[in-house]
């Protein structure tokens, strides 16, 4: 009887809450993670923030959406992989599959304490991007752009998930998750402004972060839902779950 009970799997909810103890914890003491997460969007914002009597290119925003878009982008799409590569190097994987816990709560708890950074920074750059340029957002507008975060952070997570499952080691990971990020720090930031003509600017909006840029201007109250909104929407849903699936189906806990 104490043989079998010694060997009776722990309740998933209890393994759950503590993996998800244990990746806050390794997340909160990454120093380069929370500087990616929440120091580069709020540079960003004020960066590209006019102020001193210039001219204002993008309306406000835009620029607090496109702000959380690239920390979403940074978190997700370049710090999950990072860590999920590395972890599979160095064998904790293989290590975790031994044991009874399942496996799926491992990758949870790693999703839902990056949806959780992912929110806190959200609600930081929101309300420093309110104090920026005198703006005031009312319950709706915050409780709709945590939504867009929500979507954009599983579009992020779903090409990490994508690119870490394509590859075989952290060096690979870095390397395309760089050009990758710089490609779409191009295309988002200048192709949405329209300073390249209307056709880049067309193609940008199907793009993550332009796509999620253009959400971000309507949940803040900028402009209204119309076009530019939908193909957003629409681009972000195909990309979350093509890229998830091709995540999930090709994702490899060794590197053998």
């Amino acid at each position: 009887m104490t043989d079998t009970a010694l060997l009776r799997p722990p309740p998933t909810g209890l393994a759950l809450r503590t993996l998800l103890r244990a990746d806050a914890t390794v997340l909160l003491r990454n120093r380069q993670a929370l500087l990616l997460s929440i120091v580069l969007p709020v540079a960003i914002l004020f960066i590209t923030g006019a102020g001193g009597g210039r001219r204002q290119v993008l309306d406000p925003g835009y620029l607090i959406g496109l702000s959380i878009t690239y920390g979403l982008m940074a978190a997700c799409r370049f710090g999950y992989p990072m860590a999920v590569a590395r972890d599979r190097e160095s064998g904790v994987f293989q290590r975790m599959r031994v044991t009874p816990v399942p496996m799926w709560t491992v990758s949870v708890s790693r999703i839902v304490v990056q949806l959780v950074l992912s929110l806190v920074m959200s609600l930081v750059v929101l309300g420093l991007g309110g104090l920026r340029h005198h703006l005031t957002f009312g319950i709706g507008a915050w409780l709709l752009v945590l939504a867009v975060s929500l979507l954009g952070a599983a579009v992020f997570l779903a090409i990490g998930q994508a690119i870490v499952g394509l590859t075989s080691t952290s060096g690979q990971v870095n390397a395309l998750s760089r050009v990758l990020f710089a490609l779409l720090l191009v295309v988002g930031l200048i192709g949405s402004s329209g300073l390249l003509g209307s056709t880049f600017k067309t193609v940008a909006g199907w793009t993550p972060v332009g796509g999620l840029s253009n959400l971000y201007s309507a949940a803040t109250g900028s402009v209204g839902w119309g076009s530019d909104q939908v193909i957003g929407l629409v681009a972000s849903l195909v990309y979350a779950i093509a890229f998830g699936y091709v995540g999930v189906r090709w994702f490899r806990w060794t590197v053998r």
